[in-house]
């Protein structure tokens, strides 16, 4: 039940995250360090193993090693590139698949609503929540597809399906 919770926050926090993001086209550094935080005890409740944290740490660090660089080369936001990793490290190397497929197939939808949104309301009548978002020449909010990647590899990681099992109890 305890993992349950640290796993509902988790997803919580995405969501505010995608909300934040599409507000201000930026994602704070203490929601992303808490995402990643709240993984050790959750890891350290569902005791999977050492082999299996390790490898959930390491797709995290390739994660983070390859959003690094892509921010350096500007095509990603800081707060995308602190976020990926950070639900890397919960999804793991099964989950990672579906997470990086959700996340670019959103994402693609995502980039295609957002300009023809921008070509269609002028950010003056645009309302004040997603006026950052609307401007002309700013970036595409991602944190909402990085949000929807990851809940779409709850089901395919191991270490999440504890939550899903917990939400079926209830039904």
């Amino acid at each position: 039940m305890i993992l349950s919770l640290f796993i509902a926050t988790f997803l919580a926090l995405c969501l505010l995250a995608a909300l934040i993001d599409f507000e201000t086209l930026t994602i704070p550094n203490w929601l992303n360090g808490w995402m990643a935080f709240l993984f050790i005890p959750a890891a350290i409740i569902a005791a999977p193993g050492f082999e299996t944290v390790g490898w959930h740490f390491l797709v995290a660090a390739i994660a983070f090693a390859a959003t690094i660089a892509l921010f350096f080369l500007g095509v990603i936001g800081g707060g995308d590139a602190k976020m990926i990793p950070a639900v890397m490290l919960w999804v793991g190397p099964v989950g990672a698949t579906d997470f990086v497929l959700g996340m670019t197939l959103s994402g693609a939808a995502l980039t295609i609503l957002v300009v023809i949104l921008r070509v269609m309301i002028p950010a003056q009548v645009t309302p004040g929540f997603g006026i950052a978002t609307l401007k002309e020449g700013k970036g595409v909010p991602y944190g909402i597809a990085i949000t929807i990647g990851a809940f779409m590899a709850v089901p395919a990681s191991p270490f999440l399906t504890e939550f899903l099992s917990q939400i079926r109890s209830f039904g």
